[in-house]
């Protein structure tokens, strides 16, 4: 009989959760054996290790050395050893009072028995000490983790009887010998009752062997309070309940395919994961032993059989999910568990719900985990780029489950480099880190507008780049195909007609340039032509002018140049497009009149100009902005930069022959003003291709943007166009004074044409030294005020120093260059700033001794990038085919000797086309002697020998038309 409700529920039943308990190490060496025994005094198991050596026979012989398991552990790698071995020493140095789950896992981890090791038990009744008479083999068995508890009906009571399982054999409790309260010894084997409910229930069963009775009347009790609570752990079978037939089952409405379902709960560290299938309105836990039972019309109970293979599906589904789920089949659990973090990774918990869903498994309770807001479904993911008038745009579509996230939602996870999107229910979406990259260059290439991000198309490689094909319309990949051929070979690009107007005959590379601007025109795009100088920039962009006015109603156009060039646009735009109206925003009398910009084609002005007006200049919309020399807004934290980048236009051009100067940065101010959206954003540019490319030099990030910007940037050197130039170019540099130079030239010119002006014209010819002085002195005013040698002067200021020093270190790194001056104190000033700037140069005067070194030296010495040269001492003898620029400082009247020094770069042996450049200060003597030469073409250099000649050919009218240089 048993004893009272309370006192059997305490023996039987678990009163808390148990949560796993986390095992150490251990391992084993050498002619070891395993000894279950009791302890002597209070009867708990204990299993020790020792040393043993054995007869032929195979027996254990004495003596037996007691080895403590943890010196094993030193000598042991594998974990099963080490655990082997920690296990044991817990029960061979720690003997417990109270069963636990930590107990269980030590012995499962003896049982397996790694290392194969010899096993005895004690027998105490050959010996109460272990001697080797008194140990008997016994081989490891399997782990016991089922039992049923058989419950028969008589008239007046019930009978509860105990079957063990083990190895599929059903064994009678009567029959089974209990070892050491954890094992039953069957054939000689060693079983471990695998988990606590065994263990209870077999200490509560040992005096009932032949079964337990209970009362009839206290049998609904017992049933509620013990059995109902055990058939979660245990097989209970009532023997007088009938099985019920499929007509009954679909009466109870318990038929078909049963559903399954997963629920999730908190029990701390730990997420519990518990498996349920309902049987009609019945759920039952996948890893609960508890039967259905069914009520028919009649009111008699009946069974139902759970669908053991469809559950058996279930449990596999789940556990091969997590390795740690495996391990918990056998225990004596009634649900799986995972630690929080290892749960809640995303790689993990997305994945395998995916799995489950796909599965028809229903999970639940996933948002009521404590201290958890991220949504439970796995990202859908759809793109699609569709073309606008001047974008693409990106139709994205992010969904988890039927949370659609909103693209600023996807933006702010960009901005924060987080996979997880906040939702409109609160809730965390986990974007994949794949499209989490894909969606911040998404956004980098673009801008958000509602819910699209829109990419310009000028920045169509990138949408080609980073969009798979299918992503894109047909439109779209009819567009960037266009696009990728036209601009990757402009000679592609359809013809365009010349402007009849435009003064001059297009070169081949130039008329490919202006094709290349039209194009881009035609498609919104802006551009950087960058060819060489002396190439004909200017020719190209004045050609485009006039083309514009077939293709706009109002073309109207800013021109922004550095102050020096001022003068060179202007006598460009007269001696190439004369019909082409210019207004020259420009001085302290200027005026920033919209109505007069309405007259005209181009509004000319500089970049401090621009600077002082860009209040008034940026209210008014131009056709377009074309910025000369652009690297001046090279850096993006400039007010120049930030000036130009206010104004207004349809499209912009930067014009330059060094689109970068110093580093990669260069490039992103240039063509984001002309290519807005091209390079994405300051900070984008600077991560992704300045700092790798100019710190790290990585040629990965420097091709990629290459492929970016080449369509972009029309760049012709002199070598490559080198068959469509005339073997020797000649140009002509403007170089503006400042206020303080023109006004000490002013002061003189005036002082010498009243000399003039009283003169006859035979006093002149008696006088000629003193005219030849006075016109030498503006000439070397032209250079710079400091040649006069007067200190009274005060005054180091030279536009042509300025000029020819930017140009020399825009030249230098890739070709050679010869100044030619008349005047040696004027070479020396050069010398100076070339001196200060570490350029590297020769110099020769009719004062060097040993000419042919410092020759030598300039043509082989590759450091050597500029040759200083008198005009006397350099005019006649010298080779100097290394160089290809020539610069001539002060030009004259005597076209003969001007010639001679450009022929010491073009001579016999040189494979270069020769760029021949003046300098000339315009409003001064030298622009008049320029255009009186060309009155005067029959004075060849045949004639005029001498500044003699040159002088005795000049009449009186000729001299004031010289010095009367006043601006008309």
């Amino acid at each position: 009989m048993y004893n009272s409700i309370t006192e059997v529920k305490e023996l039987l039943l678990l009163n808390k959760q148990q949560v796993p308990s986390i095992l150490g190490t251990a391992m084993v060496d050498g002619a070891l054996i395993v000894v279950f025994r009791q302890y002597r005094f209070h009867k708990q198991l204990s299993i020790e290790l020792y040393q043993a050596s054995f007869t032929q026979a195979g027996k254990v012989k004495n003596p037996l050395v007691l080895v403590s398991p943890l010196d094993q552990i030193w000598k042991r790698e594998d974990a099963k050893e080490l655990k082997f071995f920690s296990a044991i020493s817990r029960f061979q140095n720690h003997p417990t009072m109270v069963r636990s789950a930590a107990d269980l896992d030590a012995l499962k981890a003896v049982m397996e028995n790694p290392l194969s090791l010899r096993c005895f038990y004690h027998n105490t009744e050959f010996s109460e000490n272990i001697v080797a008479g008194s140990l008997k083999v016994v081989v490891i068995g399997d782990t016991i983790n089922n039992a049923t508890l058989w419950v028969n009906k008589t008239a007046s009571d019930y009978t509860l009887h105990l079957q063990l399982t083990v190895n599929e054999e059903q064994l009678e409790w009567k029959d089974v010998e209990v070892k050491y309260d954890y094992f039953i010894i069957h054939n000689e084997q060693l079983h471990l009752l695998g988990n606590l409910t065994l263990l209870n229930l077999v200490q509560f069963f040992k005096p009932y062997r032949n079964g337990m009775t209970i009362p009839a009347s206290q049998f609904a009790t017992f049933q509620k309070e013990v059995l109902a609570k055990l058939e979660d752990k245990v097989t209970v079978t009532y023997t007088y309940i009938q099985a019920a037939t499929d007509e009954q089952q679909l009466e109870s409405d318990i038929h078909g395919a049963i559903e399954k379902y997963i629920y999730l709960s908190d029990l701390e560290p730990y997420v519990i994961i518990n498996p349920v299938v309902r049987y009609g309105q019945v759920d039952i836990p996948v890893l609960s032993k508890r039967q259905i039972y069914i009520t028919s019309t009649n009111g008699e109970q009946l069974l139902v059989q759970r669908n053991e293979e469809s559950e058996a599906k279930f449990t596999a589904l789940l556990i091969r999910q997590h390795p740690a789920l495996w391990d918990q089949l056998e225990h004596d659990l009634p649900y799986f568990y995972l630690n929080r973090e290892q749960f809640l990774n995303e790689n993990w918990f997305l994945q395998a719900f995916e799995e489950w869903k796909q599965h028809g498994i229903t999970i639940l309770g996933f948002n009521q985990l404590k201290r958890n807001n991220l949504n439970s479904n796995k990202a859908t993911i759809t793109i699609k780029v569709i073309s606008g008038l001047n974008w693409f745009n990106t139709e994205v579509d992010v969904r988890f489950g039927k949370n659609k996230a909103r693209l600023k939602q996807l933006q702010q996870a960009v901005r924060n480099k987080s996979k997880f999107v906040r939702l409109d229910d609160g809730t965390l979406g986990i974007l994949p880190q794949e499209w989490l990259d894909r969606l911040t260059a998404y956004l980098n290439a673009g801008q958000i507008h509602e819910e699209q991000i829109q990419t310009p198309k000028i920045a169509f490689a990138s949408i080609s780049e980073l969009y798979e094909n299918q992503m894109l319309t047909q439109e779209v990949q009819n567009e960037l195909e266009l696009y990728a051929v036209k601009l990757k070979e402009p000679a592609t690009i359809n013809d365009v007609d010349v402007p009849g107007c435009l003064h001059a005959t297009l070169r081949p590379y130039q008329l490919e340039g202006l094709r290349w601007l039209n194009f881009l025109d035609d498609h919104n795009f802006g551009g950087c032509l960058a060819d060489d100088m002396g190439l004909g920039k200017s020719i190209q962009i004045i050609a485009f002018i006039l083309l514009q006015r077939q293709k706009v109603a109002r073309n109207i156009n800013l021109l922004v140049v550095p102050t020096s060039l001022l003068f060179n646009w202007q006598v460009e735009l007269e001696k190439f497009a004369p019909s082409i109206k210019v207004y020259t925003l420009y001085g302290a009398n200027r005026s920033v009149n919209h109505k007069r910009f309405e007259d005209c084609e181009v509004v000319l002005t500089s970049y401090g100009t621009l600077l002082s007006d860009v209040v008034l200049l940026r209210k008014f919309t131009f056709n377009y902005i074309f910025l000369d020399e652009s690297q001046n807004i090279k850096n993006v934290e400039s007010q120049r930069y930030q000036a130009v980048s206010l104004l207004q236009s349809r499209n912009k051009i930067v014009i330059t022959g060094t689109p970068i100067e110093n580093n990669t940065f260069d490039l992103y101010s240039q063509l984001s003003f002309a290519c807005p959206g091209l390079l994405g954003n300051k900070q984008y540019f600077r991560d992704t291709y300045a700092i790798p490319i100019d710190r790290f030099k990585e040629s990965k990030r420097a091709q990629e943007l290459q492929r970016k910007v080449a369509p972009f940037i029309l760049r012709r050197t002199k070598q490559q166009v080198a068959a469509d130039l005339p073997e020797k170019t000649e140009v002509e540099l403007y170089c503006p004074m400042d206020a303080e130079q023109r006004n000490i030239y002013e002061a003189y010119e005036k002082e010498f044409r009243e000399f003039i002006s009283a003169q006859d014209g035979d006093e002149i010819k008696k006088n000629s030294m003193h005219v030849l002085r006075g016109l030498t002195r503006l000439r070397q005013i032209c250079n710079s005020p400091l040649l006069l040698g007067e200190e009274k002067l005060n005054s180091d200021g030279s536009s042509k120093i300025e000029t020819l020093v930017e140009q020399i270190e825009t030249k230098a790194p890739q070709h050679k260059i010869l100044v030619f001056s008349q005047f040696v104190s004027m070479l020396n000033l050069v010398r100076k700033e070339l001196l200060a700037r570490g350029i590297g140069f020769e110099y020769l005067t009719g004062s060097t001794k040993d000419r042919q070194a410092v020759v030598e030296n300039f043509q082989k010495n590759e450091d050597v990038r500029v040759f200083l040269i008198s005009l006397k001492a350099g005019g006649v003898g010298l080779n100097l085919t290394a160089a290809d620029y020539v610069y001539l400082v002060d030009p004259w009247w005597n076209p003969a000797v001007e010639n001679q020094a450009i022929d010491r770069t073009y001579r016999i042996g040189q494979h270069k086309n020769v760029m021949a450049i003046r300098l000339i200060c315009p409003d001064t003597i030298e622009e008049k002697i320029q255009k009186l030469q060309a009155t005067k073409k029959e004075m060849t250099a045949e004639v005029i020998k001498s500044d003699e000649g040159f002088l005795q050919s000049l009449s009186k009218t000729d001299l004031l038309y010289l010095l009367n240089t006043a601006k008309e």
